[in-house]
Order: structure tokens, then sequence, then C-alpha cells
């Protein structure tokens, strides 16, 4: 499975983006799917995360700001982003997780909140 996300830019604070990962195979069989992200000079950090019974969590830092959500027959994963924060700026990747520990990553999306 490939991972393709894209939708990243450059906003003003306050403003919003809807990031997309698209997979080149089926997500409904994936367990779980994702979104980190890894700002300058920092660890990789989960954003948010939907699991295959519709679960979600988020961190602590986006939580009411930032929603995930799939399309299964796009094979889509979104990330809505709004009251964006120059804090949210970031690389953002996608991450798709399926049965026997198979993992797999997007190439990230570059996020610039701009103050």
């Amino acid at each position: 499975v490939q991972l393709q996300a894209f939708g990243g830019g450059s906003v003003q604070a306050g403003g919003s983006l809807r990031l997309s990962c698209a997979a080149s195979g089926s997500i409904v069989s994936s367990n779980v799917l994702g979104w980190y992200r890894q700002a300058p000079g920092k660890q990789r950090e989960l954003v948010a995360i939907l699991t295959r019974g519709g679960s979600t969590n988020y961190a602590d830092s986006v939580k009411g700001r930032f929603t995930i959500s799939r399309d299964n027959a796009k094979n889509t994963v979104y990330l809505q982003m709004n009251s964006l924060k120059p804090e949210d700026t970031a690389v953002y990747y996608c991450n798709a997780l399926y049965e026997m520990g198979r993992a797999y990553w997007g190439q990230g999306t570059q996020v610039t909140v701009s103050s």
C-alpha cells in the first residue's frame, strides 16, 4: 500500500486547511488510520487517529479544531484543520496500520501557519 498526502500549504492564523491521504490499496481493512506531524527540531507526534470501528482520538492540542475522517470508496483519509495556529506548523504525515503490524506512511505535506 502506498500513501500519498496532499493539501498542505501556507495560511494565516485562524484559517483552515484540509489534508487528504490517498491510498493505493483498500483502507477498509486497515485497523487504524492516522495523521502525525513533525515540527522542525521536534519529534514526530500523533495528531489524530481513526479506528476501523470509527473511534477517534486526538492530541489535546488539536481537540475541537481538527477532524479526521475517511472515505472508503475513495480509499482516502482526511484531516480537516480549522482555527489553525502558528504552532500547528509542521510536516504532516498520514499512516495506515493493518493486520500483522504492517504499517505504511505517506511522504508528508508541509503546513505553515503565519501569525
